[in-house]
């Protein structure tokens, strides 16, 4: 019986990081090709879900592997038009963003695309958690709600691609003097917390904004999203915390911090001001009250597993399948 040939699908954003990826695409078809992928590619457009709606198409076209090249809003696009289907192709990324906490979770190499392809060489994949909200919106890295959340999606795209990450440090400066607590209604599955914050992060990997121990005992693949409450919003307070998580994540410990693990959440807000506006993967998701839930080993990613930290991962050892 002949061998049926393996299609790959590269959705690629081509002005992200400095236009690196349109540089470089013919090396990472060439790449794919080698690893035994027929493979095509799809430049996004600046439509509204471009990314997504070309991922659900290639689905639903049968494609074996959905590259995703770009920043975490293109990875979070690509998933979205992947994650609601029965049929669910191996996924990949190629990371030339920002931040790329993605990337990071997974040790993919960053600002080389060729290098990130070659990961797919090595064969290893992990079946990955994800997160959903508002029923229909899906997240691969972070859900959060808190005035220094929304600097993510409020500094302007072109700013982003001129100055990269110090776009976001400029941003964060002029957020936090600004930084209020917000009284909330917050049910997990451990019980109901009643109180104060400033910030929420839902995580489900160990980097957020390019820090990798915000979230330091997260795992890839357990079915629990790493639930983090600031009851605080006072300035030295917030450095404190900002320092602590630098150093280790030691902030999970702090007296202004609840830390726990939960499957699903509700978040909603009890005083009568403005909703909180919820951040999903660096995007504007929506507004509260909101519902997340995790969806348990849902995406295979290919991944650089034998740089991940076993601690980060349920299954320690994940075995390369046959070709």
């Amino acid at each position: 019986m002949e061998n049926r040939i393996k299609k790959a699908r590269v959705i690629y954003n081509p002005t992200s990081g400095q236009e690196i990826i349109k540089k470089n695409i013919a090396e990472v078809l060439d790449v794919l090709e080698d690893v035994g992928y027929e493979t095509s590619a799809y430049q996004t457009t600046p439509e509204p879900l471009s990314a997504q709606r070309e991922a659900e198409r290639a689905a639903k076209a049968g494609f074996d592997l959905i590259i995703a090249a770009g920043g975490d809003g293109t990875i979070n696009e690509v998933v979205n038009g992947v994650a609601g289907l029965d049929h669910r192709p191996k996924m990949a990324f190629i990371p030339t963003g920002t931040t790329n906490d993605y990337a990071r979770a997974l040790k993919i190499p960053m600002g080389d695309p060729v290098a990130a392809a070659r990961i797919i060489e090595k064969n290893q994949t992990i079946k990955m958690d994800i997160g959903r909200a508002f029923g229909s919106k899906y997240f691969i890295n972070i859900a959060a709600a808190g005035t220094l959340s929304e600097l993510t999606f409020s500094v302007p795209s072109d700013v982003k691609s001129r100055y990269g990450y110090f776009a976001y440090v400029a941003e964060a400066v002029k957020k936090l003097p600004k930084n209020k607590t917000r009284k909330v209604r917050i049910e997990h599955d451990n019980g109901v917390y009643l109180g104060p914050v400033s910030l929420v992060f839902v995580a489900l990997t160990n980097s957020i904004g390019g820090f990798e121990s915000v979230a330091p005992d997260a795992k890839l693949d357990d079915g629990n999203f790493t639930l983090i409450m600031v009851k605080t919003a006072k300035l030295f307070d917030m450095l404190s915390l900002i320092m602590q998580a630098v150093n280790g994540g030691k902030h999970v410990n702090d007296s202004n911090v609840e830390y726990l693990k939960t499957s699903k959440l509700k978040i909603e807000v009890l005083d009568n001001k403005e909703e909180l506006k919820i951040n999903l993967d660096g995007e504007y998701g929506g507004d509260t009250p909101v519902e997340l839930e995790v969806f348990h080993n849902h995406l295979e990613f290919f991944a650089n597993i034998d740089e991940i930290n076993d601690n980060a991962l349920v299954h320690a050892v994940y075995q390369a399948e046959e070709q």
